[in-house]
């Protein structure tokens, strides 16, 4: 039986600049990520895995090989292809990205309607049961301003799964965490995975969240290969799968 890839990239190559100033920053580039798989991407800073990531997310413009995300071919897409594809896929950013006029249950919120799949009632619901799922719970109505760091990337990362992505991409999820947090955040992706079949790419340096991944991505001077050890699984609190099954 065929598993229908999420993603699937050959021989993507990714350059800045032009004429004399041109660098190559991706060298052909080739990766498949299936449903379910959560792939951690590593490397050194300037090594490309930003770029890599966010040609992977729609956010930038492919410009040589092939990139297909959802079966769909982002080479040469059009501007409506890129956005729907963006619709797609939950996003967590390293430094949060919440709009600060929006409550932490708006911002949530915000992710499910852009989907025009649901009702504003549906989507507050959801906000509100997705961020008691990552303990937030008393902070429904506080604005970014008014929560710390780690409340603020909870947040993130509720608002990036509460519409349950088929491809997730997460840049440094973890990095303002507390060990405990970090291991919640990581069941919480890992529980995701298993329910939903979604893929998950994380970029990351922190050795802290290694237990759990299914394949170890490495990237140097724009060429990726593939470590092929599996890691174990991470134990996932029957109490937090709870929480996340009443979600879905």
């Amino acid at each position: 039986m065929t598993i229908e890839k999420i993603v699937s990239i050959q021989n993507l190559n990714y350059y800045f600049g032009q004429g004399r100033t041109k660098q190559q920053v991706l060298d052909s580039i080739s990766l498949d990520l299936y449903p379910a798989e959560i792939a951690l991407l590593t490397g050194s800073s300037g090594s490309g895995k930003t770029t890599l990531v966010s040609l992977i997310g729609a956010l930038r413009r492919n410009q040589e090989g092939s990139l297909k995300v959802f079966g769909t071919e982002l080479l040469k897409a059009d501007n409506e292809t890129l956005l729907k594809t963006r619709r797609k896929i939950g996003y967590i950013f390293q430094h949060h990205n919440l709009l600060k006029f929006l409550t932490a249950r708006q911002n949530v919120e915000l992710s499910m309607l852009l989907q025009r799949e649901y009702s504003k009632k549906e989507a507050e619901q959801k906000a509100a049961e997705m961020l008691e799922a990552v303990g937030l719970k008393d902070r429904l109505n506080f604005f970014p301003d008014q929560l710390s760091g780690g409340q603020k990337q909870r947040v993130a990362i509720a608002r990036a799964l509460v519409a349950n992505p088929k491809l997730v991409i997460a840049d440094e999820p973890t990095s303002s965490l507390d060990s405990k947090s970090g291991d919640e955040v990581m069941s919480l992706l890992r529980l995701l995975a298993q329910q939903a079949n979604t893929a998950i790419i994380l970029v990351t340096h922190d050795v802290r969240i290694m237990n759990g991944r299914d394949r170890v991505l490495y990237i140097e001077d724009g060429k990726l290969s593939s470590l092929p050890h599996r890691f174990p699984t991470a134990r996932i609190s029957n109490n937090l799968s709870e929480r996340l099954a009443s979600i879905s």
